[in-house]
């Protein structure tokens, strides 16, 4: 993958067309479909004059978007159910064994969409501190569910510009025994260079997004938060 790739999305066709042409460079980064919806709030976040309520709103709407996204990432099994005229139905249901980690700060605000979606489902957590001059990620806090090594992992992280910060995180979960190719990154907005990084280092990994673009919103936690 071309770490300067953009994505100039002025042509919703051109657009759905050069993020399938950057998926072919690994078929771990997935795109949230994309539509006029989809569209429109990320520029309302990418926009400086959104005012502090109005980027929560959309942020809000964005971040549940992603979540349902990234949840279609985790694995189903067959279920059957009797409907009330009594005939069967042969449907869907999540396989047990998944949970939610957010890195802090900016991860937690993805923690309320996945609570939304899955009322039950454990979170854990990672606080990881990043030199502001040499980028060097060093982790501080981490508190998962004891059994995290036999569950599927959603690691939420709305912005990533390097890189270096998600693959901390990763690094601490294989650590704690939970296998590469269990774990799904949901994000927001991300650079190419950071795709690149993360799946040249950790290749299993899944990656789900709503943008690629080598731009990254960081503002985007401060604005949420109201610390701007």
């Amino acid at each position: 993958m071309d770490s300067t790739m953009t994505i100039n999305n002025s042509d919703p066709l051109l657009y759905q067309q050069k993020h399938d042409q950057v998926n072919k460079y690994s078929p771990n980064l997935k795109f949230l479909p994309c539509n006029d919806q989809v569209r429109e709030l990320q520029t309302i976040l990418r926009d400086k004059n959104t005012s502090r309520s109005d980027f929560k709103f959309y942020a809000d709407r964005l971040i549940r978007l992603v979540i349902e996204e990234s949840l279609n990432q985790l694995p189903f099994t067959e279920s059957v159910v009797m409907t009330p005229t009594g005939k069967t139905y042969v449907g869907l249901k999540y396989q047990r064994g998944n949970c939610g980690v957010s890195i802090v700060r900016s991860g937690e605000v993805m923690e309320q969409g996945l609570r939304d979606c899955c009322r039950s489902i454990r979170i854990g957590k990672i606080l990881i501190e990043s030199n502001a001059e040499t980028h060097e990620a060093k982790v501080v806090y981490a508190k998962f569910p004891q059994d995290i090594a036999e569950r599927k992992v959603l690691l939420m992280y709305p912005i990533m510009s390097t890189g270096n910060t998600a693959k901390t995180a990763v690094t601490v979960l294989k650590e704690h025994n939970v296998l590469e190719d269990n774990i799904i990154l949901s994000n927001i907005f991300c650079t190419p260079a950071s795709v690149k990084s993360l799946l040249s280092t950790f290749p299993n990994l899944t990656i789900l997004t709503s943008e690629l673009h080598s731009i990254a919103p960081n503002h985007f936690g401060q604005k949420y938060f109201g610390t701007d």
